[in-house]
């Protein structure tokens, strides 16, 4: 188990007040898992973005992280991590896209297992050096391309993927447990949807659950 985020370096530069704040303004959108809003209230954002942003990491919104990337505003981090919540018992979740690490460490405290694969090489050292720093034992990560899954540790109960791909990945579905689903936007830059998608007894099923701006989910691996 990981040891109290109040510990960790720099945690004293927010106040506990502002994070509740940002807790206030997630119920307020709908999000009502209690579990979900206590693993967001857990893990300090601040230590997740560029330290120019920290003033702003509690805002509801995405901010700039290095080599063009973002970190997603925490309403979707918690409506995605609340999706995760659906599944039964959910014991294995791989996420696609580490970025900076601040989705899988909120996993962390829901679910025993977290796979996180990031195809920037420096921004899984990044992550990875602030998982151990916070104490997040339960998270493995690696650098590699993001389409291909982790065959090697499959199958998950949840696939979550925090980049767009153009198309929804159903060759991922061959990854999952048999009540497994994906958590994933799909479309272009002009429009992408979040979707859910399971198997069916006659096919994939897939359920929009609104519209999203992510970065798009690109192949191949960046040394």
């Amino acid at each position: 188990m990981a040891r109290s985020v109040m510990n960790a370096p720099g945690i004293g530069m927010t106040s506990q007040r502002t994070r509740q704040r940002m807790i206030d303004r997630l119920r307020q959108k709908g999000i009502d898992n209690e579990q979900v809003l206590a693993a967001m209230n857990d893990v300090p954002r601040h230590i997740f973005v560029d330290e120019a942003l920290a003033h702003r990491a509690y805002e509801d919104t995405a901010l700039p992280i290095k080599f063009a990337q973002t970190i997603s505003q925490p309403y979707i981090v918690a409506r995605m991590s609340a999706e995760v919540m659906t599944h039964p018992s959910p014991q294995k979740v791989l996420e696609l896209g580490t970025g900076s690490g601040y989705q899988a460490a909120v996993l962390s405290r829901l679910v025993p297992h977290v796979f996180s694969i990031e195809r920037i090489d420096k921004l899984t050292r990044i992550a990875r050096r602030r998982f151990i720093n916070l104490g997040y034992r339960n998270i493995r990560c690696k650098t590699d391309d993001g389409y291909l899954g982790w065959p090697t540790e499959a199958p998950f109960d949840v696939i979550i993927i925090t980049a767009a791909p153009p198309e929804p990945p159903l060759e991922l579905l061959d990854q999952l447990t048999e009540d497994g689903f994906i958590i994933v936007p799909v479309g272009g830059k002009a429009r992408q949807t979040l979707q859910k998608i399971s198997r069916g007894s006659s096919g994939p099923v897939i359920e929009n659950m609104g519209d999203v701006i992510f970065v798009p989910l690109l192949e191949g691996v960046e040394r």
